[in-house]
């Protein structure tokens, strides 16, 4: 039996690290001085051998790397088998991710959302894409990346999903996300240093199980009135 490491996304169990106080001017926290300066969440499971249980973010692994603490690395690396919330190296959790997002029997969302919203979220991501080459880095345009490419990467087909989900895409379409992109995720850049390492993975949800409540939700419940009102208005 060998070491064993989990990290469920959604659970809100742990968190990587205790931020430091935002500095005066607004910019990201700093990193941190020395591993000594950070509190580590890690759960471990007293067993022989040791099980790890730890939470992650979604939200570029750069962001958040320099405050995961030496603990928790030293886990991830011990760790012969690792287990994700969902496998995200896989091509059917990808497209199967994909399908669950559409509105059912062909419905586009012009259909379900009052006029007048529907309008100010078009207005809203031409905003977008017409902006969106001023975001973009020489970094990720040396990548052979494209403003099209990334904004139908990221905002395609958006007609046709689902507004919990169009909610979820115009929250990840500002400046700062857009010039992350490119960059994985850390529960993706985790997976991916797995299997570099040869480590046995796995995942412990099904996309089902992460699509059906958020898909069960009504509108009402959605808010995407409030999320309208903040990230529409110029």
């Amino acid at each position: 039996m060998h070491a064993a490491l989990a990290g469920p996304l959604l659970a809100a169990l742990l968190a990587t690290a205790r931020a430091r106080p935002q500095p005066p001017d607004g910019g990201q926290c700093r990193p941190p001085g020395s591993q000594r300066d950070l509190n580590s969440f890690l759960w471990t499971i007293r067993r022989h051998p040791p099980a790890y249980l730890f939470g992650t973010i979604h939200v570029p692994y750069t962001r958040v790397w320099d405050f995961i603490p030496d603990n928790s690395k030293a886990a991830f690396q011990a760790s012969t088998r690792v287990y994700f919330e969902l496998d995200l190296t896989d091509p059917y959790t990808i497209s199967a991710l994909a399908s669950c997002q559409l509105l059912p029997h062909g419905e586009n969302l012009q259909d379900v959302l009052p006029r007048e919203l529907y309008w100010r979220l078009k207005r809203h991501l031409d905003y977008v894409k017409l902006m969106m080459p001023s975001w973009m880095t020489p970094a990720q345009r040396g990548k052979g990346l494209y403003a099209d490419y990334l904004f139908n990467a990221i905002a395609g087909n958006w007609e046709r999903k689902r507004p919990v989900w169009v909610m979820l895409m115009v929250n990840s379409l500002t400046e700062t996300d857009v010039r992350s992109r490119g960059v994985p995720v850390l529960d993706l850049y985790l997976a991916q240093q797995a299997e570099k390492m040869r480590k046995s993975t796995g995942a412990v949800e099904r996309v089902e199980e992460q699509c059906h409540p958020l898909n069960g939700l009504n509108f009402s419940q959605v808010p995407f009135f409030e999320l309208v009102g903040l990230k529409f208005e110029k």
